[in-house]
């Protein structure tokens, strides 16, 4: 027998352990790709958002004021065309995405409110199971923000130029344009935990496009030679609606305030608040560049003497330029963040969410803000880009609410949704399928009146063909069929050809305020 030579045998526990290693090592590379990492989630939230101020919405804006960064996220995943809202205002919109459960249940129903930051909110339950969480923007909420561990906000509304920053430690005042001061706060702590090994979650929460509409440094000019078609409904009388619609206060007619909406400025009022909310936080250059713009637009105004439709026109075409272009700011930022993203390796495992804590009146019904549910304030923009994962410019019709943010975010990190939570996991959606149950119909209700703009209480139901609204303290309803009639002119409540979509919409709507908990005074039906 001839013998193996003396290296040979010395070698084989050598290879026998290097075999050994290999395996484990293949294993642990398999058992890794079975078991993914838990997703960054990049939610940017803005506040006053109309959805029909996004260009990849197609609306009649979408040619002369194009969102193209905004756009990008579309482009790159889905874009949701029936996104909602369960209350459409700041403070209680907020609550809602936090907690994932209606304001009733928050305890949030109106701006008045002051949020309970002891209740459970998907940032808390993300930072338990290992998130680095932060909040860096518009909190509107009153209460000290809990479940992050970094944060920095602006007080209240916040301003829009060298705005004042809350911190754990101490208030500054930040030098610049509030957009893109959050960006760079935004940047700059993406920057310093980039390396922790932990996922993040960063709710950058943008003060732009809230009234009044203050435009940035960069964008003083942007629109000015511009004319933007106007709604078809701008000089809208609402013949078939009720007291609610007659008695808003929120017109582009009657509400909306030369000054301090529309900066026509007069010396007396740059002493004023209008002063002190914009004109007197700028610094030198600042104001400067301001006044190269305005003093040319307030000396043509005022030559012009404009009176009745004629001035309503002119308003609507002010306020277009001032709101479009404080988005343009937005949108060059997300731009920034995205580029961000990619340039450091971040994006194919991050999910970037853009949405807006409701929609807003674009001159639609003759108005500007929110509160109603009408589908101009009831629905929100939400775009969502997670690259190999979220299929390419795809698009959901389904119902979606921003009830569902809180039990999506924790889906994606494989965290159990506590039952207190109301809404849905949206992460099916989100792949291109549409579960079998999905929901038919979503609850609205807002409860602020008296107070600013005059909207009255009221509640209602929706599917994706009809709206169901009960305005409860005056005992007046409206019914809408949405597909023949997309904006909401002719209140087919007491049509009788439609008394078995009235009698189905009224049971659902008992039903669903049932299955949530809600108990309203004065609620006849």
């Amino acid at each position: 027998m001839k013998r193996q030579p003396y290296l040979s045998w010395m070698m084989k526990p050598f290879v026998f352990f290097l075999l050994f290693v290999l395996a484990s090592c293949s294993e642990k590379t398999k058992n890794e790709e079975e078991t993914p990492r838990q997703p960054n989630i990049l939610f940017i939230f803005t506040d006053d958002h109309a959805f029909q101020a996004i260009s990849a919405y197609q609306s009649r804006l979408a040619d002369l004021a194009p969102t193209p960064n905004i756009d990008r996220i579309a482009a790159k995943g889905i874009l949701f065309n029936k996104a909602y809202v369960t209350n459409s205002i700041c403070a209680p919109s907020r609550a809602s995405v936090l907690t994932g459960t209606h304001s009733h249940v928050n305890g949030h129903r109106t701006n008045a409110d002051t949020f309970d930051g002891s209740q459970i909110t998907f940032p808390k339950l993300l930072r338990e199971n290992g998130y680095n969480t932060a909040l860096i923007g518009k909190w509107h909420l009153k209460s000290v923000p809990t479940g992050f561990d970094h944060w920095e906000i602006l007080p209240g509304q916040g301003h829009y130029y060298n705005p004042d920053i809350i911190s754990a430690t101490d208030t500054t005042i930040a030098e610049g344009y509030v957009t893109d001061i959050i960006t760079d706060k935004s940047l700059k702590w993406l920057s310093e935990n980039q390396d922790s090994g932990k996922p993040f979650l960063l709710m950058l929460q943008h003060k732009a496009p809230h009234r009044k509409w203050e435009k940035g440094p960069e964008h003083l000019d942007l629109y000015e030679e511009l004319t933007f078609p106007e709604p078809d409904n701008l000089f809208d009388d609402y013949p078939t609606r009720g007291t609610a619609a007659k008695t808003q206060d929120l017109s582009i007619n009657k509400t909306m305030d030369l000054a301090s909406d529309l900066k026509i400025w007069t010396d007396e009022n740059k002493k004023g608040p209008v002063f002190n909310r914009t004109y007197g936080r700028m610094n030198d250059s600042q104001r400067a560049n301001w006044d190269a713009t305005y003093d040319p637009i307030i000396a043509d105004f005022q030559a012009k003497d404009l009176k009745g439709d004629d001035l309503i026109r002119w308003k609507y075409q002010r306020y277009m330029k001032d709101y479009l272009a404080t988005i343009r700011s937005v949108d060059d930022n997300v731009g920034r963040v995205l580029d961000y993203l990619e340039e450091i390796g971040l994006s194919e495992n991050t999910l970037v969410v853009y949405t807006s804590d409701q929609g807003f009146y674009l001159g639609e019904h003759g108005w500007f803000d929110k509160r109603f549910m009408y589908e101009e304030s009831f629905r929100t923009p939400l775009l969502m880009q997670w690259p190999g994962k979220i299929p390419e410019g795809i698009t959901s019709d389904k119902l979606v609410s921003n009830l569902d943010f809180a039990q999506t975010f924790l889906d994606l990190a494989d965290i159990p949704a506590p039952d207190r939570m109301q809404g849905r996991s949206l992460v099916p959606l989100m792949m291109g399928n549409t579960p079998e149950d999905w929901r038919d119909y979503l609850y609205y209700h807002y409860y602020e009146f008296p107070a600013v703009h005059s909207v009255r209480k009221h509640e209602g139901v929706t599917s994706e063909r009809y709206k169901l609204m009960h305005f409860y303290e005056l005992d007046e309803w409206e019914l809408y069929d949405l597909e023949a009639d997309p904006t909401e002119m002719n209140n087919i409540y007491n049509d009788s050809s439609y008394d078995s979509i009235k009698t189905a919409m009224t049971d659902r709507l008992k039903r669903i305020k049932t299955q949530y908990g809600v108990i309203v005074p004065k609620s006849n039906y």
